[in-house]
């Protein structure tokens, strides 16, 4: 049965509540990707409503999520920059992308990958949330005190040499006719024709294209913070201190108002009924969404590949991030999720909400923790958020339009302050080297460098990790030991214990020379052995045809199910 109305009442109040809880979270992670606030509201509406039909968690709420927000927010900076910084010439591109890693989340839980995810070692997924809650608090410092690098006039002016420079270049790479006798200006060595119509508009807006790359991710806000504390605006501040304050101290008062809408609404009115002059968010249009037919078109599609890994990883990190929400929601109400069902519904929500310039989204904890303690049961909860959240677009939308810049930027500090994993952090005096090695890897990494390839090599050092473990703890329980037989001059019998796989197949050979020269028959106990790699076949092979060429006799003894298949199908061990 595709929908239960036994559970209405609760689904309900359920779904308004997270969807209540999901507009602020919306509004601020659409402002923080770069696509405006729109983007944030359109993605929560339409993931919340289509992962909520087609997903296999009955209680799950999705939406754009921090993790999510902060990849795409890269995604969104690397194309523009290869876009001259015009977003209506990137956007097609960017949404693609977007679509493209819906796409990948679809195909996923058509191969039944979803019960892989469990494999991700908590201490990358430690380490990567608390990189991007590092990363949120650190891009939020410039908006927090109320500092655009942009529109700092007198820093605009240190940049006007080098836009004037790349404007004449771009001019002359364009231009028919190399060189030109008459010149209204000379600059850097370059002659510029008069037809060239280089304004001063157009310097101005160059630089500030040039300022906004410089101001650009972690590394570009820590290089302008220094600046923007020069050039605090204090009002800016106060709004957003304010917020943070009525966040953390509305919970003390009741929780049955989501703290961060309160924060939100009462900001807000204050700023709008005051006319205090601060800084907007960008404008949203009431009204039904429109189509983004253009990002299917063949340019889109020729510049696509260099963004497939990068929509693969979003796609990836989007089923982490809602698989790992599935569990806390299955322990929570003691069912069990389908977890393949699951990426196929977070897929087709995030396609969806690209084809309609929504981020992209996934399973949020905090939002079905919100809806399961309101009462949600059924999917329907989450197809109410998501209708809540689409009437506010179509209805409210000028209205949000006025919610201050600094109001936002508040919330996400709490958001980057709640998203660490301090378990995790103060695990790390307990931890091995190794395991510390991983969690403080992927957290630099996921901060300085990108935040794309910060899990896979976090998953990488985990893995040879383990397979070190393994490999070392297997080749420490090989034995050996020699028992007398009549007629047989003495056998000796070599037990081996756990995998046998590349990490120990070495050691293998390595035990040929403990035989001694008198033994006349050897006999390889696999009882223990319940896995074999093509390694560890070509190494019991090796080591089986050396000890015959020797003139033992050699017998293999308690073979399980999945040795035996391989070695049959490998080797010609068994059939001798």
């Amino acid at each position: 049965m595709l929908f239960n109305f036994k559970h209405f009442k609760g689904d309900l109040f359920g779904g308004l509540t997270a969807g209540v809880v999901a507009l602020p979270l919306a509004l601020a992670f659409g402002e923080q990707s770069g696509l405006g606030a729109s983007a944030g509201l359109f993605g929560a509406a339409f993931i919340a409503f289509f992962a909520a039909l087609f997903g296999g968690t009955s209680t799950q709420i999705s939406g754009p999520t921090a993790p999510m927000t902060v990849l795409s927010a890269s995604i969104v900076s690397a194309i523009l920059i290869h876009r001259e910084g015009d977003l209506s010439q990137a956007l097609p591109l960017i949404l693609l992308v977007f679509f493209l890693a819906g796409v990948f989340q679809i195909a996923l839980g058509m191969m039944k990958l979803g019960s892989y995810i469990r494999f991700i070692p908590q201490t990358v997924v430690s380490g990567f949330m608390t990189g991007i809650g590092v990363i949120i608090l650190i891009t939020q410092v410039l908006p927090a005190i109320g500092y655009i690098p942009s529109e700092d006039e007198a820093h605009i002016q240190t940049h006007r040499i080098a836009a004037k420079r790349i404007l004449v270049q771009n001019a002359f790479l364009s231009a028919s006719e190399a060189w030109v006798e008459e010149s209204q200006d000379s600059i850097g060595g370059f002659e510029v024709k008069h037809h060239l119509n280089i304004s001063v508009a157009d310097i101005t807006n160059e630089a500030k294209g040039i300022i906004r790359q410089e101001s650009q991710g972690v590394l570009g806000a820590l290089r302008y913070i220094p600046l923007g504390l020069q050039n605090i605006n204090w009002l800016e501040l106060l709004l957003c201190l304010s917020t943070i304050v009525i966040i953390y101290g509305f919970k003390r008062i009741t929780t049955a108002i989501p703290s961060a809408l309160a924060a939100l609404v009462a900001i807000t009115s204050v700023a709008v009924f005051m006319d205090l002059p601060c800084r907007s968010i960008s404008k949203i249009e009431a009204g039904m969404p429109a189509l983004q037919w253009s990002m299917f078109s063949w340019p889109q599609f020729s510049n696509l590949g260099p963004y497939v890994l990068t929509a693969l990883i979003l796609a990836l990190l989007g089923a982490i991030d809602s698989l790992l929400t599935s569990v806390v929601a299955d322990n929570m109400t003691r069912t069990q999720h389908e977890p393949n069902k699951e990426l196929i519904g977070q897929g087709i929500g995030n396609s969806i909400a690209a084809m309609f310039g929504g981020l992209p989204g996934a399973g949020a904890t905090i939002r079905t923790v919100v809806n399961i303690q309101a009462g949600g049961k059924t999917r329907l909860s989450g197809m109410v958020a998501g209708i809540l959240l689409f009437t506010t677009i179509v209805i409210l939308g000028p209205i949000a339009s006025q919610i201050p810049a600094a109001v936002l930027a508040g919330i996400l500090i709490t958001v980057g302050i709640g998203v660490m994993d301090y378990k995790g952090l103060r695990g790390l005096v307990k931890m091995g080297w190794g395991e510390r090695v991983v969690l403080l890897a992927v957290l630099i990494l996921t901060v300085f460098w990108q935040l794309v390839y910060a899990v896979a090599v976090g998953l990488v050092i985990a893995s040879f990790q383990f397979m070190k473990y393994m490999g070392d703890w297997s080749i420490s329980q090989f034995r050996l030991h020699i028992e007398p037989e009549e007629g047989v001059q003495d056998v000796l019998v070599k037990s081996l214990h756990g995998p046998l796989f590349f990490g120990n197949a070495s050691a293998l050979a390595g035990l040929r020379s403990q035989i001694p020269s008198e033994i006349d028959q050897v006999i390889i106990d696999m009882t223990d052995v319940h896995f074999i790699d093509q390694s560890g076949v070509s190494a019991l092979e090796e080591t089986v045809s050396a000890m015959k060429k020797s003139g033992k006799h050699v017998e293999i003894k308690g073979l399980s199910d999945q040795p035996e298949k391989r070695i049959r199908a490998a080797s010609n061990l068994l059939n001798d």
